[in-house]
């Protein structure tokens, strides 16, 4: 094949390393600094051959079809359900993510949450610094350790999660669109059964159409007022306004949360509950993971400039 041969378009702010690293060594096009994007686009699309964004603005439909010589999306992240990918194999436009180099650190995020959600950590530190300790002790919380935890999407991330969560003795299950060969933990048929099952579910499958939704009011209602959740996943995942009234009306016993269906707004309703960890999306933000994240967005694009191919293109759905 062909190397391709054309302008770099990156289509938003990236990693302060990534962004120089595209202006110096392929004199990327930043859509951001155009003072009329539509001009530009119309004048300048067809000699696009290559596009790198963030999981968060991915390509929009109207973006790509601006990009006629379009041929690679690189993500920076593993996300990718804001670019419809489909249309884009549909094209023959080849689409990559950033997977494996952020699993550690979300994994790492997902059990803390859920400890300081389950030991209410957070909450007792705002009970200290308010002064309320002088007034009286704090209230017993719940143990983690030996609790059924279930991991709604046993991939990487979750696998990672239920390694860690083994050295709490904990009895683990998961649902997945399918049961994972050689896994000894419980599989639950659906997201409901999981629920019932578990004192704690945590969020790990991937985002888009397929799982909108997914945690709904159903599976809110059979984790119960016992029943603790933990989204390291997509904030579309989770019925939204049905886990806000769980929470409200103590429908459910608590929720760590990392992502959220309108991100940065947060539903004001949650900021008053003491029995709710809020998050600003950090799961994978240390310097180690952006970085690692950053190096392999910019090494997809550049193997598709010299090879025609990317190194971590985004899975097929069997």
């Amino acid at each position: 094949m062909t190397p391709p041969s054309g302008t770099v378009l990156q289509v938003c702010p990236l990693l302060p390393s990534l962004d120089a690293a595209l202006a110096e060594n392929h004199h990327a096009v930043r859509l951001s600094d155009q003072p009329d994007q539509d001009a530009y686009l119309a004048a300048h699309g067809g000699e696009v051959v290559a596009a790198v964004t963030t999981a968060r603005i991915g390509v929009p439909n109207a973006l790509m079809d601006a990009l006629p010589g379009l041929g690679a999306i690189v993500h920076f992240g593993v996300g990718y359900e804001t670019t419809d990918v489909a249309r884009a194999r549909a094209r023959g436009i080849d689409v990559s993510n950033t997977p494996d180099v952020l699993t550690d650190c979300v994994a790492d995020l997902a059990v803390g949450a859920l400890i300081d959600v389950m030991r209410r950590l957070a909450a007792a530190d705002r009970y200290v610094r308010s002064g309320s300790w002088v007034a009286g002790g704090y209230p017993l919380a719940s143990r983690v350790s030996g609790k059924r935890i279930g991991i709604l999407g046993l991939g990487r991330i979750g696998g990672a999660i239920a390694r860690r969560l083994a050295g709490f003795d904990a009895e683990l299950g998961y649902h997945s669109r399918h049961r994972v060969e050689g896994v000894p933990h419980h599989y639950a048929e659906s997201p409901r059964d999981l629920a019932e099952w578990a004192d704690a579910v945590v969020v790990a499958t991937a985002g888009g159409a397929g799982t909108r939704g997914l945690v709904s009011t159903e599976v809110l209602k059979a984790l119960g007022p016992d029943g603790y959740l933990v989204n390291v996943s997509r904030g579309s995942v989770v019925d939204e306004p049905a886990l806000v009234t769980a929470l409200s009306e103590g429908r459910i016993a608590g929720a760590a949360l990392d992502v959220f269906a309108d991100e940065p707004h947060v539903p004001p309703a949650l900021l008053g509950l003491d029995n709710v960890l809020l998050l600003p999306h950090i799961a994978s933000a240390t310097h180690e993971t952006r970085e690692a994240m950053g190096d392999l967005a910019r090494r997809n694009l550049e193997h598709y400039l010299a090879e025609g191919t990317l190194l971590t293109p985004v899975p097929r759905t069997p």
